[in-house]
């Protein structure tokens, strides 16, 4: 695997290998706070930039290490970023600088970069950062103008370092920056919230009691809002969306109703920004206040403050970081007197360049709306994943009372369908993944916000032909969102067999609509009820699918729900192997991961721990690969970082078996390393959801709701409900910036049926970065990479972005 499989197409590709970096040097500086996965992006851009021929400094505490020079400013080698993926905050240092705000500071740092030829900087760090940056950027000539007459630099050095280029990047827990849907320590941070809601959720039950977490987020309440969606929080106070007046009233109306159907705890989550409609600020402590005077419950309070900012990064933030790293050295070797200083971002799944100032522009615009109490203003401008956060969070927090429900949702009757209720059934098909309750409780809950009767079936197709049926109600579903696994039961079984029974079983419900939530086994089980529409009349209703599996080998979608959870679990073990490893040196681990023919999980699992070689289906090898990276191994056995992760696919190769691979390290390292194996298996598929598949779960069960309800309008015709056209067989997956409905039948010929995979997966792309990461020649191919765009453009219509964690 050390040499790269030759693309096909070559004349329409653009290869890096023109990208020369010889001759430049680029700087690396974290700044203002510090953020879970900054060490990632240093350790991307220090590879990559020695990897294209650069040389590459370090530069320790932030600007002040710029201004003071000297030792702040060393040169990076390979060895010295290694062990830093796994380690949160930031190893180079950060600081408030601000002597850098002062021309005079400037002044010195300019003169300090001019001695080392440094004239590329990649900055990581928040909004003032970047701004700050950019400034230094404008006035480059000028300070070199000025260092020539103090005599401090000669002709030549003013010559040769006349241009100063600047990528940033943003490191912010916030996730508070315009034009980027992410920033780089968001998901971490929502990882540390979300694993102390969890913890708290299990004290309050025992007591029934009422919590009111305060998380971070001065200015924005990204933070609150999505932990408060992924743990299902009764209610949330944000900066941009202050609560109506008289809000007092309704949360304390609201936090009753639930106790009254059988609830044992409430959570409030407050952002430490947040206000009320006259700008006043509405604390925690007022909060608890509130809710002892008025309902008499037992309140507390936990203000989370920095244990947010700490811990280990999650997979997302390592990968994301690690990919925008290399991003902005790729922009860096492109850029020009007359390109403007650019951030690197993700927009969905996609790597962007962004002008920095139109961001920083954006993003202070925000606060300006917020000032005038524009607040729907504020959220458009916070960028669509926000917006579309909101929405879901409105959707799911909004119950009507039952006297509004459709014949009452307490005991509805056989009477005549009106047309816009309809009796909509819900189902797990595959292995079970981590978030399918998310998605199954987001879907009950805005099925019967959309006047729908939900049903649930169990274990899947095996449970609908048997008819394990019933009505699911709106409590029912509470506290799903934190759960593994699934708690509807699911199975493989798929329904080609037993059509007729499952025909039945839907005429006896009367089932007017399906949602089926799981695997590759979800997709053929849909395919083959859309192919017996003809026959089975009861098929011809409105059916989607939503991806669950950890596998993430759906076609159709470049993420499924379950998979960001599996991969925090192989990277948390690789973690703890590594140091395994360190401690005894010279030891090589061969660990296998799950994923079927699917290579995803190996890969990406890959990159996020730092693995030396992956071994995946997709990518054929044969024994002289082997011993090519046999051969690396040896090598990196001879400098100073002596341990290896090799990582390998289930069903990669049926003859270079886990135990193969194993006895061929062993034998051919002999002497130099010696060798372990660990197989994962099915803790890939345990364990509480992280925070993005709770979230995307969610988001996406409220998406298909509305499909279906859409369509069901559609469909109704003379009393009944017909649907038989393709349209109306769908997938709903995550393609590049948007979520899209797909018809099942139209993406049969993406599929690769026999090794249940699709023709083309994104992540290939990914491959090449790992393997430059882990110091092997190959080729990377560049025409993917960010263009440069336009903050202000109007993103697609159903761009509901990934990253929209």
């Amino acid at each position: 695997m050390a040499s790269a499989v030759v693309p096909k197409r070559q004349d329409t590709r653009k290869f890096f290998e023109n990208l020369s970096g010889a001759g430049k040097s680029i700087a690396v500086l974290t700044s203002g706070g510090d953020a879970q996965g900054m060490n990632a992006a240093v350790r991307a851009v220090v590879r990559m930039g020695i990897y294209v021929g650069a040389k590459v400094y370090f530069i320790h505490e932030g600007y002040q290490g710029m201004v003071d020079g000297g030792d702040n400013i060393k040169e990076a080698t390979w060895e010295s970023v290694s062990s830093m993926l796994q380690v949160g905050g930031t190893v180079i240092g950060s600081a408030r600088c601000k002597e850098f705000r002062t021309h005079e500071g400037r002044l010195k740092a300019a003169h300090n970069l001019v001695q080392r030829g440094i004239t590329n900087l990649c900055v990581i760090g928040g909004d003032g950062s970047l701004t700050g940056a950019n400034l230094f950027r404008e006035e480059w000539s000028g300070l070199l103008d000025e260092l020539l007459q103090q005599g401090l630099i000669d002709k030549e050095a003013a010559r040769s370092n006349s241009e100063l280029h600047i990528v940033g990047m943003v490191g912010s827990i916030d996730n508070d920056f315009c034009g980027t849907d992410m920033t780089i320590g968001t998901d971490s941070a929502l990882h540390r919230i979300i694993e102390v809601v969890d913890a708290i959720m299990t004290t309050a039950q025992s007591h029934q009691r009422t919590f009111v977490l305060e998380v971070m987020g001065r200015h924005c309440g990204y933070l609150a809002l999505v932990s408060a969606l992924a743990c299902g929080a009764d209610w949330v106070f944000i900066p941009e969306m202050p609560p109506e007046d008289g809000w007092e009233d309704s949360m304390c109306q609201k936090l009753s109703e639930s106790r009254s159907r059988g609830s044992r705890l409430n959570i409030i989550i407050v952002a430490e920004g947040a206000i009320d409609r006259q700008g006043q600020p509405i604390t925690s402590g007022f909060v608890k206040d509130l809710v002892v005077r008025c309902l008499g419950f037992d309140t507390r309070v936990t203000i989370l403050g920095h244990v947010q900012r700490g811990g280990t990064p999650s997979a997302f933030d390592r990968i994301l970081a690690s990919r925008m790293g290399v991003e902005a050295v790729l922009a860096l070797l492109e850029a020009s007197a007359s390109t403007p200083a650019c951030v690197v971002s993700l927009v969905g799944n996609q790597a962007v360049r962004l002008p920095l100032m139109e961001c920083v522009q954006m993003t202070q615009e925000v606060q300006k709306a917020m000032d005038e109490k524009k607040f729907e203003e504020a959220v458009r401008l916070r960028g669509r994943s926000f917006e579309n956060n909101l929405t879901t969070y409105r959707l799911l927090s909004y119950r009507k009372a039952d006297s509004e429900l459709p014949n009452g949702e307490e005991e509805a009757g056989d009477e005549e369908q009106c047309d816009s209720s309809f009796n909509v059934a819900v189902l797990n098909v595959g292995a079970p993944a981590a978030g399918m309750n998310a998605a199954v409780r987001s879907a009950v809950r805005v099925g019967i916000t959309e006047g729908h009767k939900m049903f649930a079936v169990n274990d899947g197709f095996e449970g609908f032909y048997k008819g394990q049926i019933k009505e699911i109600k709106w409590g029912d579903v509470g506290g799903w969102t934190g759960q593994g696994g699934s708690l509807l039961g699911t199975k493989r079984t798929l329904p080609g067999k037993h059509l007729e029974k499952i025909a039945e079983q839907m005429r006896i419900h009367n089932i007017n609509a399906l949602l089926v939530i799981g695997g590759f086994e979800a997709y053929v089980g849909l395919l083959e009820l859309s192919a017996a529409r003809d026959k089975y009349n009861e098929f011809c209703v409105p059916m989607v699918m939503v991806p669950a599996t950890v596998s993430n080998n759906i076609p159709g979608s470049d993420l499924s729900i379950g998979s960001d959870t599996a991969l925090n679990a192989i990277t948390d073990t690789c973690d703890r192997i590594k140091q395994s490893a360190s401690g005894t040196k010279r030891r090589v681990f061969i660990i296998e991961t799950m994923g079927g023919y699917c290579g995803y999980l190996a890969t990406v699992g890959g990159l996020a721990a730092g693995a030396d070689t992956v071994y995946i289906y997709e990518e054929p090898f044969d024994i002289r690969d082997l011993q090519a990276n046999v051969e690396h191994l040896t090598q990196k056995m001879k400098t100073s970082i002596q341990r290896g992760l090799v990582l390998r696919n289930e069903n990669c190769n049926e003859n270079f078996t886990t135990d193969f691979v194993y006895q061929l390290y062993t034998e051919e390292g002999r002497g130099v390393f010696d060798c372990r194996k660990n197989i994962l298996g099915h803790m890939q598929q345990g364990g509480a959801p992280s925070p993005f598949d709770r979230n995307f779960g969610t988001k996406v069960a409220a998406k298909a709701i509305q499909w279906i309800t859409r369509t069901l309008k559609d469909s109704y015709k003379g009393g009944r409900v017909f649907a038989n056209s393709e349209d109306t067989a769908c997938l709903l997956g995550m393609r590049r910036r948007a979520l899209v409905f797909q018809p099942v039948a139209q993406l049969r010929d993406e599929t690769d049926f026999v090794h249940r995979i699709p023709k083309e997966q994104w992540w290939l792309k990914l491959r090449p970065l790992m393997k430059i990461l882990a110091k092997y020649k190959t080729s990377y191919d560049v025409s993917d990479s960010g263009q440069l765009e336009h903050v202000t453009r109007i993103r697609p219509k159903e761009s509901n972005t990934s990253a929209t964690i």
